[in-house]
């Protein structure tokens, strides 16, 4: 009679192979069972609870979403990058490396971790352009906007952790004057800046307090949803691009057949959108949008410039009719020498923002295609709660924050933020830079 496994496939199969044939066999039970309890796995002898559990110096056996999601809420990073061939990489209060205690992600890893991003979603859209977005939640509620590409014929993720709460203007160093565009009944806001400056928090700080204060109907419309707004004293209803509709143009002509009060349109990027966006202004409704802008002039001019030249003046009037605020910022790295936290290496960012409210000079000035004396309006509008970006990168400057060399590399005007800094500093402006 033959005794153990004789064969490999049955000592792969069964943990009883672990022990020599005449072993007692409650002895190797009770081993058995305590390894169980343990929470090891005998197939592979990597701990089932600390697989993930980076910090214990363990390293999954096969990466997962759930795991690398998890390290990215530990950590405390913003952003998330996979692609085969090296190790997952983090972003960090600005500073981009990667996780050298993982091995390289393999192909056969990304296409794993886009299978768990994707399910049974629709994949038309990465096949025809080489990219879709979507939004993720990891097992302990942190939610991450994620764009799967391809890149040499791969397969690349990045995923973006979203904030797990709506902040205050003032939590994120936004102007209190921004407050008053959640008191508007109709118009259009636009939110301007680079990719991952803060436009979609600014958006969802401003809606969730809509959503807090005013009996109405909100609706988004977002590619794809990052915050979750629940009803508070508003109804909100929230479409997602891909999923609820196919594009934000259809979305947003079918929002105006649903009795919105205010809409949140993620991003307008054609010209039928901010066609449907206007007149969605016009006939009383507060719309809210972003433009990718270096600041609130180039917004303006950019959402004329995609018409043909015959209708530009004619939408330059509507601009100006419809038009009510533009709100430009930017995210910069503490790099000044001002107060540290207690990591060096652990840099915070702060934001720059220039905010323009269209009064009747400004809108005068959008219809007669006078854009560039738009600067001197913001300027002198102190009062009403307008800033340049200068000025509030001057500020940043003045409060050792940011460096002179990091305001420059974003400024549209050198010699006017120089000014204002050496302003700052002789203390002639007193009160100019004390916005918040």
């Amino acid at each position: 009679m033959r005794t153990g496994c004789s064969r490999i496939s049955r000592r792969a199969a069964s943990p009883w192979c672990l022990f020599p044939s005449g072993w007692n066999a409650s002895l190797a039970a009770a081993i058995f069972v305590g390894i169980w309890l343990f929470g090891c796995d005998w197939r592979t002898g990597v701990s089932a609870q600390s697989s993930d559990n980076l910090a214990g110096g363990l390293v999954e056996a096969k990466p997962t979403l759930a795991g690398l999601l998890g390290e990215c809420v530990r950590l405390d990073a913003s952003d998330l990058h996979l692609a085969p061939g090296v190790p997952p990489y983090f972003r960090t209060h600005g500073t981009l490396e990667p996780r050298t205690a993982r091995p390289a992600l393999s192909t056969d890893d990304i296409a794993r971790i886009v299978d768990e991003l994707l399910g049974h979603r629709d994949r038309t859209a990465l096949i025809e352009h080489g990219s879709l977005d979507g939004a993720v939640s990891s097992e302990d509620g942190a939610r991450f906007r994620f764009n799967i590409y391809r890149r040499q014929d791969e397969l690349a993720v990045a995923l973006r952790k979203l904030e797990d709460r709506f902040r205050t203007l003032g939590e994120l160093g936004l102007p209190e004057s921004l407050y008053a565009l959640t008191e508007l009944v109709d118009g259009l806001v636009v939110v301007v800046g680079p990719t991952g400056s803060g436009k979609s928090t600014t958006l969802a700080t401003i809606i969730d307090r809509i959503n807090s204060t005013r009996k109405s109907h909100i609706i988004t419309i977002e590619d794809p949803i990052e915050y979750v707004h629940r009803p508070k004293q508003a109804l909100v209803n929230q479409r997602q691009i891909g999923t609820d509709a196919s594009s934000f143009n259809e979305a947003l002509v079918a929002a105006l057949r649903q009795d919105p009060d205010v809409i949140l349109v993620g991003e307008i990027r054609d010209l039928n959108t901010i066609r449907t966006a206007i007149t969605a202004a016009e006939t009383g409704h507060l719309v809210f949008t972003t433009v990718h802008a270096g600041d609130c002039v180039g917004a303006i001019e950019r959402m004329v410039s995609v018409f043909p030249s015959d209708e530009q003046e004619g939408v330059r009037r509507q601009l100006a009719l419809v038009m009510r605020a533009v709100v430009t910022q930017h995210l910069l790295i503490c790099d000044g020498e001002g107060p540290r936290r207690p990591n060096d290496r652990d840099r915070r960012r702060v934001p720059a923002s220039e905010v323009l409210f269209v009064n009747p000079a400004v809108a005068n000035l959008i219809a007669l295609a006078k854009s560039s004396q738009i600067y001197s309006s913001m300027e002198s509008g102190a009062a009403a709660g307008m800033q340049t970006l200068e000025l509030d990168l001057a500020r940043l400057v003045n409060a050792n924050l940011i460096s002179e060399r990091a305001a420059l590399a974003v400024t549209r005007n050198p010699g006017v933020l120089r000014d204002r800094i050496a302003l700052l500093k002789r203390g002639s402006a007193a009160g100019v830079g004390g916005r918040r």
